[in-house]
């Protein structure tokens, strides 16, 4: 009787373990909003940008041993999972992601450990090769550490499930781990501080250079973490500098000068879907012959949402052909028109000058088109970069600026818009961010012009003209 009393309480004391796990925590609730995101999200290649302690590691942990144990609540799980972990340096493999892997690991899980140096019994304290642990599919599962001062050559060969980069790698790492998935249609998934300014991974991953569907992105910062002490991110915060806070709190890439939009976040892009014909807005345009032209099209909801909804950018045409483009996106989004069939689109003032030649403008060889264009837009860049920041994020509530995902270009710019020198930003790749200020601009004066008249009130003046003043 006493060995099945015995054996009762050792099973409910291995239940109470499991329970307090930390991974059993995590799922229950130790997970934070933006942590969640990032599992749910199904793309091949994902990343985090967090800054120090915004729990951007955790969760690259915890997917790699949802996957690894083939327990994942979001993907599909397949079993004998074979993945890697890939960190900087051996050391930073031991201190960071090596730790958070074995806190998350149940040690029952695991099948075997194979150290590159370091005892066995005490794999903290040394550097692993590999952990084999059990899959619930009743194989093993294999996780491999690698370390980028290898060098590429040390990532040839594997043949992978996943791989998950704990920080920035090289680019030739990173290129040979995208080979390594290849054959089993995996996937990638990296979780870092942007340190390194402007890199390779702004461009590629940040900028999504070649306009992948299969690339995403998050920003984590302190705030986003609810464990952090609110009282120790002030005092940190206050002690230091603009520069060291936008990559070491939010995760932010920089430059010198700066992001003209650091307000900008994933939450102003959303998926398109059919603009209802009443909320069609406007048309704005920076034109371009050699540079691109930009062109964008704006839709505004009852509530004063904002939202760009579709897009034509190309370089190096004449404007016939953009007028076309113009006209034969507005017919596919059932785009308003005027009573001659005319699309009316906002442009630079500068489109009235003559062109080298003297003969017609930019306007009016747009007129000659079909397209009528509004050049009473306001160009002030200090008081339209304020109006887009306070529409990318109010002081409170959600934005009131939304790009669809589909306007690349868009994104691509507002993303790599840096300030220069003073308080003007690089004129280099800003043709968009251009035209959303003219439209932004043109936004705001038409919301403080005042209603127009009724019959009635006009009548009275006409009226109190005749009467002298006095009606």
């Amino acid at each position: 009787m006493k060995e099945v009393i015995d054996k009762i309480k050792a099973i409910e004391a291995e239940q109470r373990r499991r329970k307090d796990s930390p991974l059993a925590r995590y799922n229950k609730g130790k997970v934070h909003l933006k942590q969640m995101a990032f599992h749910r999200c199904t793309k091949r290649n994902r990343w985090v940008f967090g800054g120090n302690r915004s729990g951007k590691t955790e969760c690259g942990a915890v997917e790699t041993v949802w996957l690894a144990r083939g327990i994942h609540p979001f993907r599909k799980n397949i079993p004998n999972v074979n993945c890697w972990v890939v960190s900087v340096s051996q050391q930073v493999q031991r201190d960071v992601a090596q730790q958070k892997i074995l806190r998350y690991l149940d040690k029952s899980w695991i099948a075997e450990t194979v150290m590159a140096s370091g005892s066995k019994s005490s794999p903290d304290y040394g550097v692993i090769d590999c952990i084999v642990i059990y899959n619930v599919f009743g194989g093993t599962s294999k996780i491999g550490f690698k370390s980028c001062e290898a060098g590429r050559e040390k990532f040839q060969g594997a043949s992978l499930d996943f791989v998950w980069f704990d920080e920035e790698p090289p680019r030739d790492v990173y290129e040979e781990c995208r080979m390594r998935i290849l054959d089993r249609n995996g996937h990638l998934f990296g979780t870092m501080t942007p340190l390194k300014g402007l890199s390779w991974v702004y461009e590629e991953i940040y900028l999504n250079k070649h306009h992948s569907d299969e690339v995403w992105c998050e920003f984590m910062e302190w705030s986003d973490n609810p464990y952090l002490s609110q009282k120790e991110v002030q005092l940190m915060s206050e002690s230091m500098s603009q520069e060291a806070l936008e990559s070491r709190r939010y995760g932010r890439f920089t430059q010198n000068g700066g992001l003209v939009y650091p307000e900008f976040s994933e939450e102003n892009v959303i998926e398109p879907f059919d603009v209802p014909p009443d909320w069609q807005d406007a048309i704005s345009v920076d034109p371009g012959l050699n540079n691109p032209l930009s062109c964008h099209w704006y839709a505004q909801d009852g509530d004063g949402n904002v939202y760009v909804v579709a897009e034509h950018y190309e370089a190096r045409r004449d404007v016939a052909y953009h007028a076309e483009k113009i006209k034969e996106i507005c017919r596919k989004l059932g785009w308003k028109t005027d009573r001659f069939n005319r699309v009316s689109v906002l442009m630079d003032s500068a489109a009235n000058q003559r062109t080298l030649n003297g003969q017609k403008s930019v306007a009016e060889l747009f007129s000659e088109q079909g397209i009528c264009v509004n050049t009473r837009v306001d160009k002030g860049m200090y008081v339209g970069i304020n109006r887009v920041k306070a529409m990318l994020k109010p002081l409170s509530g959600p934005p009131k600026l939304y790009i669809f995902s589909s306007c690349v270009n868009m994104l691509r710019e507002i993303k790599g818009y840096f300030w220069g020198n003073g308080d003007v930003p690089i004129k280099r790749d800003d043709h968009a961010m251009d035209e959303l200020r003219y439209y932004v601009s043109n936004l705001y004066e038409r919301k403080t012009q005042p209603p127009p008249k009724t019959v009635i009130e006009r009548d009275k003046e006409r009226l109190a003209r005749r009467l002298g003043g006095k009606l």
